[in-house]
């Protein structure tokens, strides 16, 4: 490794936990999963500690922590759920890194949000039409899906199920 080269490792460990994965990678928030791959394998080549295993012990160091958050940002940014959940996290300034766990569980949230509701209300009356569904009371679950759509107007879950049930 030329001297150019081990002043770039030491500057990108430097700011390591300043950049996010996208700026990590060097791409683009809308980059679509082709590019994250493509992204993620340049930026690999280049870090692994095996293809860097003639370096002095801090530079070593340094490529090892590189290589490990560029395939942490490739395990977050490959999946769409986690990609999602990273997103909404960033777009809140929670930060740059997110934990593979963390991401999992913020877009298992995310997915139940989405689906049982984000509100209170709407979260009541979904779960009221849901027992009126297994009642087989069908006019009261759209009732109850309506009410819940008067809460969260733009849920598509509800509305895809009182399209549904309004068609059966």
């Amino acid at each position: 490794m030329g001297q150019l080269v081990a002043t770039e490792v030491r500057a990108l460990a430097g700011l390591l936990d300043e950049l996010d994965y996208y700026q990590l990678l060097e791409i683009d928030p809308a980059a679509q999963i082709s590019q994250v791959k493509q992204a993620y394998y340049c930026a690999s080549r280049r870090y692994h500690p095996d293809v860097n295993r003639n370096l002095e012990s801090d530079l070593s160091d340094h490529v090892h922590t590189i290589s490990k958050r560029i395939t942490e940002a490739y395990q977050v940014l490959r999946d769409p759920r986690r990609r999602r959940a990273y997103d909404a996290m960033r777009n809140e300034g929670g930060g740059a890194r997110i934990q593979l766990v963390d991401a999992a569980a913020r877009a298992d949230k995310q997915a139940r949000d989405q689906h049982e509701g984000t509100t209170p209300n709407g979260r009541r009356f979904f779960s009221l039409a849901k027992h009126d569904m297994e009642r087989g009371d069908k006019d009261a679950a759209i009732r109850n899906l309506k009410m819940a759509m008067t809460f969260e107007p733009k849920n598509v879950h509800f509305k895809a199920m009182l399209t549904e049930l309004r068609g059966s």
